[in-house]
């Protein structure tokens, strides 16, 4: 009995770690199906850009401008100020954008903030409604990219969303930005080819004006994008990854402001765990879905950081039992196959997609890294945390 259930926990406990190198291996076959195409030339039914703002005036800027560069006759591009004590307002007007403010204490956040923009086109309702975070820049054929996949297709649309460290970055910004490369780029991507889905990220992505209207977005969520793509998902509306686009944003220059602003991330991500995973994998398993099965494989991954504190320690404290009750050698061997798992799919994407950003020494220091995440697990159990979190940028201005 106790060898069962040793096996069953441990078992579980690896899922995760099967579940990332699945991911990942999937991204690195050229075998697979190719990626959805962003539609034909032509003309684009229009689009309007949801850009929700929080006092971002010193950011938003080089955001509205590669935006209107993009945009065709037809086109709108709506900057939601929200809860302001900046000029944010004023910038975005003299910059050409339509501007929306907004001034609710009570209820504060992003989901809000797209709420009211919605809103406000209700009255001539666009085909698409994109959104972008006001501190982040387009490639050049992002709105494109995906207005397109997203009328063609009728589905939400996300596009490869990544930020880069600032220039003369310490190595531990740079596995900051190898774990969102690893998150982002990597596990999205094999679950796109697995599973033909994936979930939403906030920034650069677009919803069909019908999922738009009705979708719910007036929540005080601190994972609102997340939310939403597993919502939609539940209603039968998976997300299409289109990685022709991509979004850029950078990391703020000091490693306490990149802390705040990954440990939001991170409470977002484990929130959403908690809350969406039984949804997704009941669902999926009822309808037999393969591409709510993948989300829900995906979802399971705790942050890795989190995830790699929590096998070792497991592994430690089985191995040191299992020397006087050799009855856990079992869960000690299935344990040890999952910190290997972790361990192959964090080179295979060092290999794959960071070996411009780090050496192989860099990673050898990714320990000392996971140490450094600690306390922000421990936040997350003590300190929950809801609407606008705002970290600040090297010019020592809150984003």
């Amino acid at each position: 009995m106790m060898l069962t259930l040793t096996l069953l926990a441990a078992a579980l406990l690896v899922l995760p770690a099967a579940s990332l190198l699945m991911l990942v291996l999937a991204s690195l076959r050229r075998t697979h199906p190719p990626l959805p195409a962003t539609g034909s030339a032509g003309p684009r039914p229009p689009v309007a850009v949801l850009v929700p703002a929080h006092n971002e005036s010193v950011h938003l800027l080089p955001t509205l401008a590669c935006l209107q560069q993009q945009l065709a006759p037809g086109d709108r591009l709506v900057v939601i100020a929200d809860n302001c004590n900046d000029d944010t307002a004023s910038v975005a007007r003299t910059a050409g954008a339509l501007v929306l403010e907004r001034h609710d204490t009570a209820l504060r956040g992003k989901g809000y903030a797209l709420a009211h923009g919605v809103d406000a086109l209700r009255g001539t309702p666009p085909a698409v409604v994109m959104v972008v975070d006001a501190d982040c820049t387009l490639s050049a054929n992002g709105v494109d990219a995906a207005v397109r996949a997203c009328a063609t297709s009728g589905r939400p649309v996300q596009l490869l969303n990544l930020m880069a460290c600032q220039p003369g970055a310490s190595v531990k910004h740079r596995l900051l930005e190898f774990a969102m490369r690893v998150k982002n780029h990597a596990r999205t991507l094999g679950a796109a080819r697995l599973g033909g889905a994936c979930h939403l990220m906030g920034t650069g992505m677009a919803l069909p004006w019908g999922l738009a209207s009705t979708a719910e977005l007036a929540t005080g969520h601190i994972a609102e994008d997340m939310r939403l793509g597993t919502d939609l998902a539940l209603a039968g509306h998976t997300t299409l990854f289109v990685p022709q686009g991509r979004v850029h944003s950078q990391f703020p220059l000091q490693a306490s402001d990149a802390h705040v602003q990954k440990s939001r991330w991170e409470h977002g991500h484990l929130a959403t765990l908690r809350e969406q995973l039984p949804r997704l994998l009941g669902a999926g398993l009822r309808s037999r879905s393969k591409s709510l099965l993948v989300l829900a494989l995906d979802l399971c991954i705790p942050p890795l950081a989190l995830y790699v504190l929590v096998v070792l320690a497991a592994l430690g404290a089985c191995l040191l039992t299992a020397l006087v009750w050799p009855v856990l050698w079992p869960a000690t061997a299935v344990l040890g196959l999952g910190a290997g798992a972790v361990a192959s799919a964090v080179l295979l994407c060092w290999h794959r997609f960071a070996r411009d950003l780090l050496s192989a020494k860099d990673l050898l220091s990714a320990l000392g890294y996971v140490l450094w995440k600690a306390p922000i697990y421990l936040a997350y159990v003590f300190n929950k945390r809801s609407g606008w979190v705002r970290a600040k940028r090297s010019e020592g201005t809150p984003s």
